[in-house]
């Protein structure tokens, strides 16, 4: 029963359902909380992956320009506060798992995930205007 509780929970936030089809086939295959809490990990890890190259691209693409380079570093390290701002004031106990339960660390890594998949299409469009820029 509890599973089906939070199957139903994960359907109907749509905001936090993940579009890859690496999340998609592990959850599937999911039959307990922490299976699905570690296909969230796993996701939240492939996506911050994905960040981390876009943003080695991007400072390479800008590596001629030490003012832009900069600011491309100090525009990531506000995400990064604000990325983990905003996951406290979305979770702000101090024990989460006493608080929200089982499903936190799904939730959290979800999110994060979110958060993380909105700044790689952010700087996608820096390294497109850097792009640009150069030709």
């Amino acid at each position: 029963m509890r599973y089906l509780a939070v199957v139903c929970l994960i359907a109907s936030l749509p905001g936090l359902a993940q579009d890859s089809g690496l999340y998609r086939s592990c959850i599937g295959k999911a039959k307990a909380q922490g299976e699905m809490n570690a296909c969230a990990s796993e996701e939240a890890a492939h996506v911050d992956a994905r960040l981390n190259d876009v943003y080695r691209e991007l400072l390479s693409q800008a590596a001629s320009q030490q003012e832009g380079v900069a600011k491309i570093k100090a525009a990531e390290r506000a995400w990064i506060a604000y990325r983990d701002a905003y996951m406290d004031a979305m979770y702000p106990a101090r024990d989460k798992q006493a608080e929200y339960g089982s499903i936190y660390p799904m939730e959290a890594d979800l999110l994060r995930a979110k958060l993380t998949q909105h700044q790689v299409a952010a700087l996608k469009e820096l390294l497109q205007q850097h792009s640009g820029a150069k030709q």
